[in-house]
């Protein structure tokens, strides 16, 4: 009875945006090309590099290479096995929904077990420092040393749930087996990548083609949910839907002492990041420490567009989805405290000569970058999807 009451539902849902589409046609293009513009120029040429640099490493036994030496540390750290790190060093540096993409490949290769993967998706799926540092900080707050405090409060943050994550499922993790190696690590280390190597089949064309194919095809995906999102808050908007929302948020608002002028930013930034940042930036009754506690908490969400990305990557393997928004939930708390916590102090330490220098250099660094990304971004998106249509094709022709 309930998967007919799902039925209805779902089919409700979706014949409802579809006439909403129709009710609102212009509305729906503009936000859709919103949505399109930040895949096109932003996120398709940021993100393509690191998804087809890490399946290559995976195809070529680097991060079974890389697994053994950061065993010592995941393990007791993230009850996690030593493969974990390579997606949580990638997750952090490219941003989402990078590790959700590398755990989901780890598992799919049977190198995480299933609660191990569960655990490492909760805390893989960060902000990268381009987007905190170069939109959040500069592009919003017009501040580098502001993406200073954000990506503090929500790196450690990320570290915290990671920690506490660890004893999910705990009686399902399996003990570490204390062997008395006589092999020095980086020599095990090697040999475990060899070996790696050696039993797959696939030569290295093969594999670098099966690299871009499956990072251009994850990204269209990404794309799609970008625009779908885009356009979905924004009928949202126009239907005046919103209004349920708040009249959830709105008490818990309240009771922080938040004026009212931040309900509408705080509902869309639950479902996207960057709009509703952008939101927060600009409201002028409220205290810098409230604006950069609700951006952090934006960040450790994830927001809904990214949950759904999220879904749909650990929809083609056994992971389950609710260790995902368990993390999420656990990260946004931490890290809008931990703001809280370090403002103070950071405020303190900002005239320190070497905290302006480093803020110096990430603005001079996050700026140009951005502009580059924004200036080249297309190209480098309409190049790489020939060259993936171009691998399709011959391999369709090769077969038959």
């Amino acid at each position: 009875m309930k998967q007919k009451w799902l039925t209805i539902f779902i089919a409700l849902s979706t014949l409802s945006i579809t006439l909403s589409l129709i009710i609102f046609p212009e509305a729906a293009f503009h936000s859709s090309l919103r949505g399109l513009h930040t895949w096109w120029e932003v996120v398709f040429p940021s993100l393509l590099p690191f998804f087809i640099m890490a399946e290559l490493l995976i195809g070529l036994g680097v991060v079974q290479f890389i697994g053994i030496l950061f065993q010592p540390v995941m393990k007791p750290v993230f009850n996690v096995s030593g493969v974990g790190s390579f997606a949580f060093i990638v997750g952090m540096a490219s941003g989402y929904p990078s590790g959700a993409k590398i755990t989901a490949s780890l598992r799919e290769n049977e190198e995480l077990t299933r609660t191990e993967a569960e655990r490492l998706v909760s805390f893989t799926n960060a902000a990268s420092p381009l987007f905190i540092f170069g939109a959040i900080a500069v592009g919003f707050f017009y501040d580098a040393s502001i993406g200073i405090l954000i990506a503090i409060c929500h790196y450690i943050g990320n570290l915290f749930v990671g920690i506490i994550m660890r004893f999910y499922r705990r009686a399902e993790s399996i003990p570490a087996i204390k062997k008395q190696h006589t092999r020095p690590i980086l020599y095990r280390a090697f040999q475990q990548m060899h070996h790696t190597r050696l039993s797959s089949n696939r030569p290295f064309g093969q594999i670098m083609g099966d690299a871009v194919l499956s990072s251009v095809q994850t990204l269209l995906m990404v794309g799609g949910f970008i625009i779908f999102f885009s356009v979905f808050t924004t009928l949202l908007h126009e239907l005046q839907l919103f209004e349920i929302l708040h009249s959830i948020v709105r008490p818990i608002l309240q009771f922080a002492h938040l004026p009212n002028d931040i309900i509408q930013p705080f509902s869309v930034g639950l479902f996207e990041i960057t709009i509703g940042a952008e939101m927060i930036a600009n409201i002028s009754n409220v205290s810098p420490i409230a604006q950069f506690a609700i951006i952090s908490f934006f960040l450790g969400f994830n927001g809904i567009s990214i949950h759904a990305q999220v879904a749909s990557i650990i929809a083609k393997t056994d992971i389950r989805f609710f260790p995902y928004f368990l993390g999420r939930i656990l990260h946004a708390i931490i890290a809008s405290a931990l703001t809280i916590i370090i403002y103070p102090i950071f405020q303190a330490f900002k005239t320190d000569q070497h905290v302006m220098e480093t803020i110096a250099i990430s603005e001079q660094l996050s700026s140009p970058l951005l502009l580059i990304m924004k200036t080249y971004g297309p190209i480098l998106t309409i190049g790489c999807l020939v060259i993936a249509f171009s691998i399709l094709s011959y391999r369709t022709l090769y077969r038959h």
